[in-house]
């Protein structure tokens, strides 16, 4: 797949600014970031790249910041061999759980080792929420418990949940990356418990689960939490994250309209993860 990268430069900078950059682009196709001493470095597939989307932006249009961006196809390339060689390294949770690639060795032995074959796309672990998310799961039981791991990924959270003994996980992408990525991802782990599938939360119809998670971003939280709920078991868990710490009394307004309650939040870097109990 051919990839166009976006590089922002951003004055003046700072590491808040360019979280919130990072979130608001991932409302659209670009799965894949690099903060520079400048600003931010984005990739999309070039399929997906259109400039009326960036222009939309908040930052473009804050005249309390100078942004300017430029663009440029890149050629196609191995980009397993690009991650491997510049990005991605194993990431550790709680002594516990370590996301790595196959070609990482020597990486220390924990409890739960999840392998991805790491492509350029946003979910190799890296990010705070997907690390909060993580330690929720570390916390929770989910013997016996029926899963559905909403924007999916590369499927690192719906795998783990299988190797906490769930009964069953369903994962759902909107992006087809995500799809062929979790599979090959479910495959490598030798997880036989879960599936995933291609789409938007219109997949949920007529399906109940115990335990949902949903590390997405804002916007499409509160959108879609409703549908979350009709598909949660009365006193099953919805795991939240993929936004910041200010918007938690708004997800919890939304929440407590749809029979929510709020349990436990966890908190790195501004980044927040919520877990709330259906009632």
């Amino acid at each position: 797949m051919q990839y166009t990268k976006v590089s922002f430069t951003i004055s003046p900078l700072s590491e808040t600014i360019q979280e919130i950059l990072i979130a608001e682009l991932s409302q659209f196709a670009y799965d894949s970031f690099q903060e520079t001493e400048s600003g931010l470095d984005a990739y999309i597939p070039t399929q997906d790249f259109n400039t009326e989307d960036l222009e939309t932006l908040h930052l473009l249009n804050d005249e309390n910041y100078q942004t300017n961006y430029t663009s440029e196809p890149l050629e196609d390339q191995n980009w397993n061999e690009t991650w491997e060689k510049n990005y991605f390294q194993p990431i550790e949770i709680d002594d516990r759980c370590v996301v790595r690639s196959p070609f990482h060795t020597n990486v220390k032995e924990v409890e739960y080792n999840v392998l991805i074959d790491p492509k350029m796309a946003f979910g190799t672990g890296h990010h705070e929420t997907t690390g909060l998310m993580i330690k929720h799961i570390l916390e929770m039981d989910f013997t016996g418990k029926s899963v559905l791991d909403m924007g999916c990924g590369t499927a690192i959270l719906g795998i783990l949940c299988a190797m906490r003994n769930a009964k069953s996980v369903f994962g759902i992408d909107i992006e087809e990356w995500a799809y062929h990525n979790s599979k090959e991802n479910i495959k490598l782990n030798h997880i036989d418990n879960m599936d995933v599938a291609q789409g938007d939360a219109a997949l949920l119809s007529g399906k109940q689960y115990d335990i949902v998670l949903a590390n997405i971003n804002r916007n499409i939280l509160l959108e879609d939490i409703k549908k979350y709920r009709a598909c949660l078991n009365t006193g099953g868990i919805l795991l939240l994250s993929g936004f910041y710490n200010s918007d938690i009394d708004v997800i919890d307004a939304e929440c407590s309209s749809n029979k929510l309650k709020k349990i436990t939040v966890k908190e790195d870097n501004k980044w927040v993860a919520l877990s709330y109990m259906a009632f």
